[in-house]
């Protein structure tokens, strides 16, 4: 029995196979640690989401709103038959009721100054914003003769107008609507499922002589988070919007003007224009409007990539920089007959573990550059010091220290990329398989 395991101790230690597939068990078994710090790298950037749900609910939801809208009440007629059962006599009656139709204005302008700050609550950070925007435009003469609503159906003591947003929390001042002559104060007045609305009191002019243009105005300062944005109700639309926020993502149709666009570190100007003929509604409409959150563009507010997603984009390639390295060492027992226990290879994939660990506790409490370096260089000090204890003379641990290094450098290239991560990523690999290759090339794989 004791020659038998000497037999066994023996292939373990001499035999390529054997130390191979010890090397490939190991790596596997790596792997469950490896998925536990993953998992903690999600939880960690799920209560960061919940945490910055929490400090934008206190300060203002995101942000879309549209201009001003006529609500116009109107008569109609209708003809029944009615049925007497007594006399059995069909009988036509005429009912009157009461409908409402909708006027979008002619022109929208939209001039808004966006003020970015970073709320902080512990460790995690969130991007709100205070706007300041000024409204102005035109409605064309109120006039719905061509839907078949005569002039003197309309109730020109009930008109109304509305503006519809997503965010009454977060308004700041008493809306006040100068149309034509009057100035109409604004109230909340329902919440229509997709949007709220603020609605003004019964207009005091009497509109249904005029037969020009109604002008308008006003001004509204809003808090929000995470996105400003606006529906074109205009035949023409203009919005301009100046912020000092230097990494803004612009949503929705149509996109700024390319020509008057500028970002830099310390803001950005963007301009819009969007026409009746870009949307997919008209400037008139019976009894129902449309769900305006469709058709808002605008531009969001948000941190682009947050030291969550970059941990997590480094933990996918854990899997690589744990088989990698183990390689290395595989690579330096073959060439050297140097004898490395399976305890030892364990104790430095558990090493290259911890990187990741390191790197998420550390980058809550500084930046992602800083806490890579120093979860970098604390594991790269430690596999370095572990592994001049294994191996002989100083060659090989700096060997072992150089490509370890090479391996996380590349790393965070790829990390920092965005538009070229596959390809440099793919001739990195390129490169580490040639000299995987180049390296192994002398070692006699006929000792099994």
């Amino acid at each position: 029995m004791e020659q038998k395991r000497s037999k066994f101790g023996n292939w373990m230690r001499n035999s390529i196979t054997a130390r191979m597939l010890v090397v490939g068990f190991l790596l596997i078994v790596l792997l469950i640690p490896l998925e536990f710090v993953k998992v903690l790298i999600s939880e960690r950037g799920y209560r960061q989401q919940e945490v910055i749900r929490e400090i934008n609910g206190k300060w203002g939801n995101e942000v879309l709103i549209s201009g001003p809208i006529i609500m116009i009440p109107y008569e109609t007629t209708k003809e029944h038959l009615v049925y007497d059962s007594d006399s059995k006599v069909t009988r036509k009656t005429t009912k009157t009721e009461v409908k409402t139709a909708y006027l979008l204005p002619d022109t929208l302008l939209i001039d808004s100054e966006v003020e970015s700050l970073d709320r902080n609550y512990g460790i995690y950070e969130s991007v709100v914003y205070t706007s300041d925007m000024n409204f102005k435009g035109n409605f064309p003469a109120i006039d719905f003769s061509d839907l078949q609503i005569k002039k003197e159906d309309i109730l020109w003591d009930r008109i109304t107008l509305q503006i519809h947003t997503s965010n009454l929390k977060g308004i700041r001042n008493s809306v006040a609507v100068n149309l034509g002559e009057e100035t109409l104060s604004m109230t909340p007045k329902y919440d229509e499922g997709y949007l709220n609305i603020i609605q003004s009191k019964v207009l005091t002019n009497d509109y249904s002589d005029i037969t020009g243009p109604i002008d308008f105005n006003f001004r509204i300062k809003i808090n929000g988070s995470e996105s400003l944005k606006f529906v074109p109700l205009g035949k023409e639309t203009s919005v301009s919007m100046d912020s000092n926020w230097h990494a803004p993502s612009f949503d929705g149709s149509p996109l700024p003007d390319q020509e008057t666009k500028e970002i830099n570190n310390d803001g950005f100007h963007a301009d819009w224009h969007a026409f009746q003929i870009n949307r997919q509604f008209q400037q008139k409409f019976l009894e129902k409007l449309p769900n305006f959150r469709s058709f808002g563009f605008g531009t969001n507010f948000i941190i682009p990539v947050d030291e969550y997603q970059k941990s997590e984009r480094t933990a996918k390639y854990g899997f690589m920089v744990i088989g990698l390295t183990l390689l290395v060492f595989l690579l330096i027992q073959l060439a050297s007959r140097i004898y490395i226990h399976p305890f030892q290879y364990v104790m430095i994939g558990l090493a290259l573990v911890m990187f990741y660990t390191l790197l998420i506790s550390i980058s809550e409490h500084s930046t992602f550059l800083k806490a890579y370096a120093i979860a970098g260089g604390s594991v790269l000090a430690l596999i370095t010091v572990y592994s001049r204890a294994i191996l002989r003379g100083f060659k090989f641990p700096l060997l072992v220290c150089a490509s370890l290094a090479s391996l996380y450098g590349f790393i965070y290239v790829i990390i920092q990329l965005e538009n070229y991560a596959l390809l440099v990523g793919s001739i990195g690999l390129f490169i580490i398989l040639a000299v995987v290759m180049f390296a192994s090339r002398k070692i006699d794989w006929g000792n099994d």
